[in-house]
């Protein structure tokens, strides 16, 4: 048997075929969907880890300007989410891993050359940055791929345990790149260090080194995927019959949903070193950025886990909204002048991050309850797409309400409001009594 010469009938819901043959080679595909996503996340946030020190080694770029750097991938990625969407069905799903990975090299090592110019533009920064949406759009296409691989009673977990730990990849980015930094990671090939000058304390840094790291991971992961995915004959819809979810009143419904879930996720990910350093000038952002998306990560796959025992994932997520609200409250609290505390910012944005994590499992279990697998599987793609905006419009919503009113509270009231609606959406169509799928 050669799932990859495309030999195989593929049957998830025959519990038969699925004991036999399919938990095997589904299982071996997500173990190796895996880290590629986590490195596309990566790539996706280096900005949300390089922007809050160019300044530091001699760029002389605005707070809206570093916003807007830390935002841009998050514009071109969700935009390529929604072409990704539909390229699993078409070219196999082993074939797009393994482009959408290799394709993840060109941010990587040019970025690692640019911010050793000090005469490197703003525009070319930007346009860099939005080269990065490359690893952004992944995400719909490893989703829609692993979809198919599970039976609908295991999609909750899988699906929620490749995204979670995928997810992670910004965590990672994050916690890593201060480390690596400090030493000179590839030798003279790397290149020379940077001097970063910040209230006074002069040191040597190489900052080329939070592109490069990814190069050789990106080559091996790229190459395993080559020779160890599968593309799964069954996975092969035709465009016109993808196209049928927009026809979908629940995919516009539960795409809502996902936006407030993973948005949430990815746009705070994005905003929050920088929202740290303009909140809290005595504090060091990158010492604690880095512990917001791994919670919102390691949690993704207790959603989905939850979702599934429980058989509620509209249950779940409505539980969930309510705890986000009042956490984004207590983060309002904590910036506020006169209780101004960064350890009660803290822990609110920690509660924050854990909501947003679990609703990532609880929609998208919700999505694959609602939806034919033939249907989910674009589902699941094009509303990961229209979430992943939230990269974008959620920091250029904090740079705004900070450059406009001093204050980040303006941008927070806006998402409060926004959660309410979801709130009312899961419940009136998907959680009361007479709801219109029960789910």
């Amino acid at each position: 048997m050669v799932v990859r010469k495309n030999k195989m009938d593929w049957r998830p819901e025959d519990s038969e075929f699925w004991k036999q043959t399919g938990e095997r080679v589904a299982k071996r595909n997500l173990l190796i969907s895996i880290p590629c996503l986590l490195l596309a996340f990566a790539v996706w946030f280096i900005w949300s880890a390089v922007a809050v020190n160019l300044n530091n080694i001699g760029f002389n770029f605005s707070t809206e300007q570093l916003f807007m750097l830390a935002a841009m991938p998050g514009l071109t990625g969700a935009t390529l989410r929604i072409f990704y969407s539909f390229t699993v069905p078409i070219f196999g799903g082993r074939n797009w891993t393994v482009f959408s990975t290799a394709l993840l090299l060109i941010p990587s090592i040019w970025i690692g050359f640019a911010i050793q110019n000090l005469n490197t533009s703003y525009e070319l920064m930007l346009f860099l940055a939005a080269l990065c949406g490359l690893g952004g759009g992944s995400f719909s296409s490893s989703m829609a791929n692993i979809s198919f691989f599970f039976p609908k009673s295991k999609q909750g977990t899988a699906l929620g345990l490749n995204a979670g730990f995928g997810n992670l990849g910004v965590s990672v980015l994050q916690f890593a790149i201060p480390l690596i930094v400090t030493f000179s990671l590839f030798g003279t090939v790397g290149g020379e260090p940077q001097i970063w000058t910040n209230d006074g304390i002069t040191k040597q840094i190489w900052l080329q080194n939070a592109a490069f790291v990814w190069v050789l991971p990106i080559i091996f992961f790229t190459t395993l995927a080559m020779f160890k995915m599968d593309n799964l004959p069954s996975a092969k819809i035709a465009l016109n019959e993808q196209l049928v979810i927009f026809k979908r009143k629940h995919m516009y419904l539960t795409t809502w949903l996902y936006t407030m879930s993973f948005g949430s996720f990815i746009g705070y990910s994005a905003a929050f070193p920088l929202l740290i350093k303009t909140q809290f000038t005595d504090i060091e952002p990158l010492q604690y950025a880095f512990l917001g998306p791994m919670v919102g990560a390691l949690i993704r796959p207790i959603g989905g886990w939850v979702s599934d025992k429980a058989k509620s994932g509209s249950l779940i997520t409505f539980i969930d909204l309510i705890v986000m609200v009042l956490s984004v409250f207590g983060v309002i609290y904590f910036t506020c002048e006169e209780t101004k505390n960064f350890v009660g910012f803290f822990i609110m944005f920690m509660i924050l991050f854990t909501t947003t994590g679990i609703a990532n499992g609880s929609v998208f279990q919700m999505i694959a309850v609602i939806f034919p697998q033939k249907e989910s599987a674009p589902v699941l793609g094009f509303s990961s797409a229209i979430a992943a905006y939230g990269a974008f419009f959620i920091p250029k919503a904090f740079g705004l309400s900070i450059s406009t009113t001093g204050s980040a509270h303006s941008a927070f009231y806006i998402f409060i409001i926004y959660y309410f609606t979801c709130m009312l959406v899961t419940w009136w169509y998907y959680l009361r009594k007479n709801a219109e799928e029960k789910c």
